[in-house]
């Protein structure tokens, strides 16, 4: 099995649970296998062309942040370690390694949980026709990559297909109820507040990211990925120029390049060349190194 995991991975003994764009699941005993691929997906779809050692730097940085934040709130990361991991996945070890999270099993809390602390994206766009995002109200005359006064949450429903939908605070009461939704709202905003920060003194701007949760023993915690360039809008700080798109740290760039070819953004997406992926690859592990202090 290739440990780019470019294509569905089987490994025998475990049950395969679900695939996503990115990730595999699989199911172990009472916890979840969290595989992340070498795929990238742009637009709603996966692209044939793996982007190397991608899977392995979402994960790690995962993994930094867990920890990073669990003051805040508690998490469902086990161990990102392989050579933690229960001796019957020894045998998988190397395919596993660096890109695997094994996590607690949880009842997902269908909300995406996004802080927005710039103008940008699909936030710009909304802005720019009703001076609002989500619902939220903002001062007039802000330009695109603006830093907002203060972070504001604008939620999403989780959809199984196609894009998540931007929904108002009110919608989300309705749909987990108040008291959830304004834990979620709580959270979300404190773990971006001190991650951004951290990222900041770093030379990162979070522009913007999102969270997801779940119930674990009748209390919420942090699941999935988190603060990662798939997740996150990460900004060199030393580059910031409002008024325009950012340069970016995470796969902006792929999308950039996708926007010159004549293509409908639907199934199959195009190759990308070498240079493409080489400066991508770049990217990434340049922010990690420079959130973590660590080469991968």
């Amino acid at each position: 099995m290739s440990n780019t995991l470019e294509n569905t991975s089987q490994f025998e003994g475990l049950h395969f649970v679900r695939r996503g764009k990115v990730r595999e699941i699989y199911d172990f005993q009472d916890k979840f296998l969290m595989i992340a691929s070498d795929r990238i997906s742009c637009f709603d779809v996966v692209l044939p062309t793996p982007i190397p050692r991608k899977g392995e730097i979402l994960t790690q940085i995962s993994a930094f942040w867990f920890d990073f934040i669990k003051d805040i709130i508690p998490n469902h990361l086990i161990s990102a370690n392989v050579d933690e991991f229960p001796k019957e996945l020894a045998k998988y070890k190397e395919a596993l390694r660096n890109r695997t999270m094994l996590v607690k099993k949880v009842k997902t809390i269908p909300v995406e949980c996004v802080v927005r602390g710039y103008l940008s994206g699909s936030g710009w766009k909304e802005y720019k026709d009703t001076q609002s995002v989500c619902g939220i109200h903002l001062p007039a005359g802000l330009k695109e990559s603006d830093k907002l006064p203060e972070p504001i949450f604008t939620p999403a429903t989780k959809e199984s297909v196609g894009h998540d939908m931007n929904v108002a605070f009110d919608d989300i009461k309705k749909e987990v109820g108040s008291d959830t939704a304004n834990f979620l709202k709580e959270t979300s905003l404190a773990i971006y507040k001190k991650a951004s920060a951290f990222a900041a003194e770093r030379g990162i701007i979070v522009a913007d990211t999102k969270f997801e949760f779940g119930w674990l023993d009748e209390k919420i915690i942090l699941i999935d990925e988190v603060l990662t360039p798939d997740s996150s809008r990460f900004w060199p700080k030393d580059q910031y120029n409002p008024g325009k798109a950012q340069p970016s740290f995470d796969k902006q760039y792929v999308r950039d390049y996708l926007l010159t070819l004549d293509w409908d953004k639907t199934y199959p997406g195009p190759k990308l060349p070498e240079k493409i992926v080489n400066h991508t690859v770049e990217k990434y592990l340049q922010a990690f190194k420079m959130l973590t202090g660590k080469v991968l």
